[in-house]
């Protein structure tokens, strides 16, 4: 079972979704990133995300979001369902689509945070070894000159869309300079700078391995069953929260702590039929699902 995640509208984070046994349903293709790209639009504009940047790899994505509303939940289920679905459709597959792991969530906590996950999500190609530069990736990648461009329009695809669906005619898709960051000229410059610097080391890291690059163009050529031939380590970590300031880490961890013990204690009440227990802050699914009361944000 998940734990249960404390959703504060406003927060922004880093979220990674994987497929099922790793393999290569998201592979790019003109389908496959027509559909993620105008569904990750619709859902955002659904749910008032604002989008700061992504990156779809073939057997995962990654999103750097900024959650206004608090509809965190409600947007990744529309965002995951479809996407599922309509590349399914696409590609022939018929079973599981995602990994049985939920989807990854960890909020950041400082600007320096932000911008280092941004820079981890642009330079995640170059991390799995598929190209030189994040910009090479043929699947969905947002350059940082994105973020000053304003939306691109989209148009709902003809494939798996019904005409009468509910998901609108068009979709716009747009990247938003992050909070704490007032200067987007600024930021986008110092985006760039920062991945320039963290594609040298990688590749550098690559090349004393005695690992090459994929390159797109095999990266194209793949088949979407297969896998890639490394396995994955056991035991990976699985952070809960991210962050080099240890101090801010460590209050973070704190402040989770301290939410899951009040909201295992208010659902110990509820469940012995106490329906005027209050929930804490951030509590989601119970507040949503069963309209139980919930502490207001501090």
């Amino acid at each position: 079972m998940t734990p249960p995640r404390c959703i504060l509208p406003g927060t922004t984070y880093l979220i990674t979704r994987r497929c099922s046994e790793r393999r290569f349903f998201l592979r790019p293709s003109s389908a496959t990133n027509e559909l993620f790209a105008f569904i990750l639009a619709a859902a955002a504009a659904r749910f008032g995300v604002l989008l700061h940047a992504f990156c779809v790899l073939s057997n995962h994505y990654h999103l750097v979001l900024t959650d206004v509303r608090g509809t965190l939940p409600e947007f990744e289920r529309l965002l995951d369902s479809l996407v599922a679905r309509a590349v399914n459709a696409t590609i022939g597959h018929r079973e599981a689509f995602w990994d049985r792991e939920s989807y990854s969530v960890i909020p950041l906590e400082t600007t320096e945070d932000i911008l280092a996950k941004i820079v981890y999500v642009l330079a995640n190609p170059v991390a799995a070894g598929l190209v030189r530069r994040g910009r090479d990736w043929p699947g969905l990648w947002s350059a940082p000159q994105r973020l000053l461009a304003g939306p691109t329009p989209l148009a709902r695809p003809g494939r798996f869309f019904r005409r009468s669906g509910p998901l609108p005619a068009t979709a716009e898709l747009e990247l938003h300079v992050p909070p704490g960051f007032e200067n987007g000229a600024a930021f986008v410059d110092l985006v760039e700078r920062a991945l320039r610097d963290e594609e040298v080391r990688l590749a550098a890291s690559h090349g004393r391995a005695g690992r090459g690059f994929l390159g797109a163009a095999r990266a194209l050529a793949e088949a979407w069953w297969k896998h890639p031939a490394r396995p994955e380590p056991l035991g990976k970590p699985n952070p809960r929260v991210t962050g080099k300031n240890a101090w801010i880490r460590l209050e973070a961890l704190a402040r989770m702590r301290a939410f899951r013990k009040a909201y295992g204690e208010a659902l110990a009440a509820w469940r012995r039929g106490d329906r005027d227990v209050v929930f804490p802050a951030g509590t989601w699914a119970m507040r949503i699902h069963h309209g139980a009361c919930c502490a207001a944000a501090a």
